[in-house]
């Protein structure tokens, strides 16, 4: 066995690690930055008004509820059950 390879080996290997820490420390002057394309930009946009507007059309429940308490709302029974039939098949 050589002994004198060994050591020759070990330097090299140990003047490789010095190059890493060397570029690692240039590396960390370089800062990260992040971009938003104009679709995100949108898209958050978008979120934050549908996460602010109500859930329930106050406009439409009522119309809907006059119409209830006047007995002018009417529902037929043929496209009651088609609904349901609908419903039902999606749950399949």
């Amino acid at each position: 066995m050589r002994i004198d390879a060994y050591n020759q080996v070990a330097q090299i290997y140990n003047l490789h690690n010095a190059q890493k820490t060397q570029k690692a420390a240039a590396k960390q002057s370089v800062r990260d930055q992040l971009q938003i394309s104009q679709a995100g930009r949108d898209y958050q946009i978008a979120k934050k008004a549908v996460s602010e507007a109500s859930d329930v059309r106050e406009d439409k429940v009522a119309k809907l509820k006059s119409m209830v308490d006047s007995g002018a709302y009417n529902v037929e029974p043929g496209d009651f059950a088609s609904k349901l039939l609908e419903k039902y098949n999606q749950k399949l």
